[in-house]
């Protein structure tokens, strides 16, 4: 299947099956469980993976048409995509041991499993080094003490991918990445105790570990290596993120021209105003732009991992560094989110009181846009990322 044809199923899959229900799901604050196991069904849980452990075998490439396109329609239903797939199968597949791989990756493809990504905590958030949930060893096992907040698919996981510090380094020194199985005694998964601006139909927890056991061999990767791990996922997570960003654009451009050529005013449709026409081709050369730098992010990303599948040089000439990748990932993530956010400014202002009700998406891609900006490091955190790649550090 190639890319056009993956985009054509996820075009189809949302405008058909998401799109009708995406404002009742953001009412009710819930997204259904079939929707993940029709989403395995047709091959969006494991895009990326390779076909021996259940995938799809796409690249990164052809996988931005699934995010995008769910984007347009429900970023909660994008999001679930993103952490599930992004953080949580593809980290697995890229640092799992092939017993690991085996064991999980064919059911979190067809959404048997359910994952989520257990960084985040109260006091660690875009500095994951400052992380204070701990890991002891106790034989053959760990035992985990602390919390985690914000975590999304937290109460509805299966499975968990959890960074908790185990050595005695600081800041980034002592970091190790674990997979937990769910339920599981001494975790517990609680109401934030506040609503979410946006992503309302998401699963948005606070996690808490009292004497939580996992077994050494759910040990995810070296002692001691969980910090790089997290970061590669975030590439991943990244690149979602960024792609659905693409997405919210797309549809508020969609619903902006549709009003702009069917809504008249003193005695002409509004798109025939200079003003408007200004707002719908600086919102449409924006998007056009995002979504050429996450087409060129997700590029560097299927060559590195080309090269790194076939075993040759990663310094080749045709090899991007994954420090490239980083930065082109984190100026996609950037530049698509805050486009997007442009984009749902203007495109509410130009909708009017329509624009400031749910019966329209583009008041809930309003609210929305907001979450991709912090998701995945914030945008603060991506302009530093990118430029002290440019500048090289000491």
């Amino acid at each position: 299947m190639n890319a056009h044809e993956i985009r054509e199923r996820a075009r189809a899959f949302a405008r058909e099956e998401v799109a009708p229900h995406a404002t009742q799901w953001d009412r009710d604050k819930a997204l259904p469980r079939e929707l993940f196991t029709r989403m395995g069904a047709l091959g969006f849980l494991a895009g990326p993976l390779p076909t021996e452990h259940g995938g799809s075998g796409w690249s990164n490439r052809a996988f931005l048409g699934v995010y995008e396109e769910l984007g347009a329609v429900c970023s909660s239903t994008r999001g679930f995509l993103a952490v599930h797939t992004g953080l949580v199968s593809q980290c697995l597949h890229d640092h799992g041991t092939p017993a690991q791989r085996a064991r999980w990756l064919p059911k979190l493809a067809t959404g048997e499993l359910v994952g989520c990504y257990a960084l985040t905590e109260p006091e660690a958030g875009s500095d994951v080094g400052s992380l204070t949930t701990r890991a002891e060893r106790d034989g053959d096992h760990w035992v985990v003490h602390g919390e985690k907040v914000w975590i999304t698919n937290g109460g509805i996981a299966d499975l968990a991918i959890l960074f908790a510090r185990t050595g005695p380094g600081e800041g980034r020194k002592g970091l190790t990445g674990f997979v937990v199985e769910l339920p599981s005694e001494g975790w517990t998964s609680e109401h934030l105790g506040e609503e979410a601006l946006g992503h309302r139909a998401s699963d948005h927890v606070r996690l808490k570990f009292d004497g939580l056991r996992v077994p050494d061999d759910q040990r995810l990767g070296e002692i001691g290596a969980g910090f790089g791990i997290a970061m590669s996922a975030l590439d991943h997570g990244r690149l979602g993120v960024a792609a659905g960003a693409v997405g919210i654009a797309r549809g508020c451009l969609e619903e902006a021209l549709d009003h702009a050529r069917t809504r008249k005013q003193f005695g002409q449709r509004i798109g025939d105003f200079q003003m408007v026409q200004s707002d719908l081709a600086e919102i449409y050369a924006g998007t056009e732009a995002a979504a050429a730098l996450v087409e060129r992010a997700a590029a560097a990303a299927d060559a590195a991992h080309d090269v790194a599948a076939s075993g040759a040089d990663a310094g080749s000439e045709a090899a991007p560094t994954r420090e490239e990748v980083t930065r082109l990932t984190s100026a996609a993530k950037f530049f698509a989110t805050e486009n997007a956010q442009t984009a749902a400014t203007k495109a509410v202002l130009l909708l009017g009181n329509r624009g400031y009700g749910d019966d329209h998406r583009v008041e809930r891609h309003y609210r929305d846009i907001q979450g991709l900006r912090i998701y995945e490091g914030t945008n603060h955190i991506q302009r530093l990322i990118i430029a002290r790649s440019l500048l090289g550090r000491p």
